[in-house]
């Protein structure tokens, strides 16, 4: 069911854009300060000192596999809500889900005061935020893409994007800003200040979203049920009933936008600093400057996927992740801060092809009316599987390895050569449903990605 009668406002489509950069970078910034801590303190603090440390560093990462689990989770729970409902109310509920868990991690005892409660409770804590994070970016995606005007959905579907690198952003800058006060106060008290200060940006987020206004293909969707007089099945039934393939697709052309972007973040963190002993401080800072570079380039290169395409764009960003893999490692093992930084930013920046992009391509294999599940379906397995235990995967292949660096370069190599074939197949799919529309004036699929 296309979208046709109910055109976009252009002001509630920026209001719309600034809403998911607002809530996506908050919960964003939440899931990167795990991410982070997890590399570099949560092994120190939530596990016994005398465990080996490839136990802790193993164990510190399972904490940040497990909020995986319950994204798919969270998708169908979410996508069912924001389906039947609507977008806006879905993504208030989920903005504070993550937040009051993100403060929580914040006052949560160590392994030293309270034993093994501790990390029993960080892993409840780490799965209250993988639903919410199940729900966050289907909605965040749809509420931008589908209020956009015509011809710049792609752009505009960017900004909930964009809000993984504020997120990011943000996160590296509060743990390099903490780690000044020196080693044993960052142990102490420091990693705990990122997670205490999400409270405040949870507040600001709120305040902007629910003065938002919903998606107009909701009217669409909840005329068409009117007009039926009966409710449909599921949207989670329907979506693997008719569309599966299309979630199938989806999961492998996003592996490298999740779990590829945890290999060169997380797990280079854990292996500059383990295996190489290169200074936190230095690579936290490389990581920010990359994320800032994120920034930048996202909205220009989605602005290039609406006019040359989008799958094109994505290809070109999966092709230089393949190319750079393998560099990106090899320069940590030189120890120059200036090649390190060059790589990390050169990765990133053909990274950043992918992000704004991929949920256009995404939505348009999904009708209207189960949109919102079809994408967080696909973004939350694929999560599941690449996400989550991608760091995990490249720690024990590298330890397998004698430590060194090629098996994690070799498993970025592949799922993004992978990626490239399924977003053309992504791209098939969209043709398909473009041809399969009338032939009317007014008519226009949604979302037009080229």
């Amino acid at each position: 069911m296309p979208d046709r009668t109910h055109q976009p406002d252009p002001r509630n489509a920026r209001r719309a854009a600034l809403a998911a950069l607002a809530g996506t970078s908050i919960e964003w910034y939440d899931f990167y300060a795990f991410a982070t801590a997890a590399a570099i303190v949560f092994n120190d603090v939530f596990f016994p000192a005398d465990m080996p440390s490839l136990l802790k560093t193993l164990s510190a990462f399972g904490t940040f596999a497990v909020g995986f689990l319950l994204r798919p989770l969270g998708g169908v729970v979410f996508g069912h809500i924001g389906d039947r409902v609507g977008r806006k109310k879905t993504l208030v509920i989920t903005l504070l889900m993550m937040g009051i868990a993100s403060f929580a991690i914040g006052l949560l005892p160590t392994y030293a005061q309270v034993g093994a409660l501790a990390p029993v409770l960080l892993i409840v804590l780490r799965l209250v935020q993988g639903i919410a994070i199940g729900g966050e970016w289907g909605g965040a995606v749809l509420i931008a893409v589908e209020n956009a005007p015509k011809g710049r959905r792609t752009f505009f579907g960017s900004f909930a994007q964009l809000g993984s690198s504020v997120g990011a952003l943000l996160s590296t800058g509060a743990f390099s800003l903490m780690n000044l006060f020196g080693h044993d106060a960052f142990l102490s008290w420091g990693w705990r200040v990122p997670f205490l200060a999400s409270a405040v940006l949870v507040a600001i987020g709120l305040v902007i979203r629910v003065k938002l206004e919903d998606s107009p293909v909701m009217s669409e969707v909840r005329e068409e049920r009117e007009e039926r007089g009966s409710e449909a099945k599921l949207p989670v039934a329907e979506v693997l009933q008719k569309a599966w393939r299309t979630v199938l697709v989806g999961v492998f052309a996003l592996a490298t936008a999740t779990g590829g972007y945890y290999v060169v973040t997380s797990y280079l963190l854990s292996y500059g600093t383990g295996h190489l002993h290169l200074s936190e401080s230095m690579l936290l800072n490389g990581l920010t400057l990359a994320a800032f570079l994120e920034l930048l380039v996202t909205p220009g290169l989605a602005w290039l996927g609406d006019r040359v395409g989008a799958h094109k764009v994505v290809i070109a960003g999966l092709a230089g992740v393949v190319v750079l893999a393998a560099p990106q490692f090899m320069v940590m093992g030189t120890g120059s801060v200036a090649l390190i930084y060059l790589m990390m930013l050169a990765m990133r920046f053909v990274m950043s092809a992918l992000y704004g992009p991929i949920a256009a391509i995404l939505a348009e294999g999904f009708e209207p009316h189960v949109r919102y599940t079809g994408i967080s379906l696909s973004y939350q397995v694929c999560n599941l599987i690449f996400g989550g235990f991608a760091p995990v995967a490249c720690v024990s292949l590298a330890a397998l390895a004698g430590g060194h660096y090629w098996p994690p370069a070799v498993l970025l190599m592949v799922i993004s050569a992978v990626g490239i074939w399924c977003t053309a197949r992504l791209d098939t799919v969209r043709v398909r449903r473009e041809a399969a529309q009338p032939a009317t004036a007014e008519a226009e699929p949604l979302p037009a990605i080229s």
